[in-house]
């Protein structure tokens, strides 16, 4: 899915000539704490909440400093990249541009949304963490393993860990009984971080709970 799929048009855009307090009115109106300006329908950059708290409320945007690098993307660009802009700037909104022409804003709950509906984390289904040497990875004998217990693989995902520097495959699977699975995934001596099905396991390194949610946010 392209980011100029899921634009909202609700949302409005700040004017160089806007006053400080104006800008945060909408803020607080519309639940964001940024804002694109623009000047006609030209992206100039982005205003955030805590910028203008810190500004004299009379100024006009124009006195400020917009921050404009690597806080849009561009609308033929996949949605998980406005995602990524999202989390690395901390971003409530990202603006999707053609060139350097405003199309629109995507919200970050708009973004997490989306984010759920592409991962089929409303449909049923099981999420699996393995982890392994990088070189011991095999797409095909996962989905090997997968396919012998009548499952299938809707999701995976690759991350290698920066600190162990080994590859966690987080794989998720249609069907949630998934005892089975594990099992022999376990007999074929791979390492089970975690899984989550019908219930909730656990082992004892249930404290890299934070690498699973990195794959969510991708």
């Amino acid at each position: 899915m392209l980011t100029r799929n899921i634009i909202s048009h609700s949302l409005p855009y700040l004017h160089k000539q806007d006053k400080v307090y104006q800008a945060l009115q909408l803020m607080n109106d519309y639940h964001v704490a940024h804002l694109p300006v623009v000047e006609e329908e030209t992206f100039l950059g982005i205003v955030s909440e805590e910028q203008l708290l810190h500004s004299d409320e009379e100024n006009q945007l124009e006195e400020l400093s917009f921050t404009d690098s690597d806080t849009s993307v561009q609308a033929s660009e996949h949605f998980l990249k406005a995602i990524q802009v999202a989390v690395q700037k901390n971003l409530s909104i990202v603006p999707v541009v053609e060139d350097k022409q405003m199309l629109g804003i995507v919200t970050y709950n708009d973004l997490l949304r989306n984010a759920s509906d592409f991962m089929s984390l409303n449909l049923p289904g099981a999420l699996i963490v393995l982890e392994m040497e990088s070189a011991n990875y095999s797409f095909t004998e996962i989905n090997r393993i997968v396919e012998s217990n009548d499952a299938q693989i809707t999701q995976l995902n690759t991350y290698i860990d920066p600190e162990s520097k080994n590859m966690q495959v987080t794989i998720r699977v249609n069907k949630t009984e998934i005892s089975s699975l594990i099992a022999t995934f376990q007999r074929y001596e791979y390492n089970v971080k975690y899984y989550f099905g019908e219930e909730l396991y656990e082992n004892e390194l249930r404290s890299n709970y934070d690498n699973l949610m990195h794959y969510l946010e991708i």
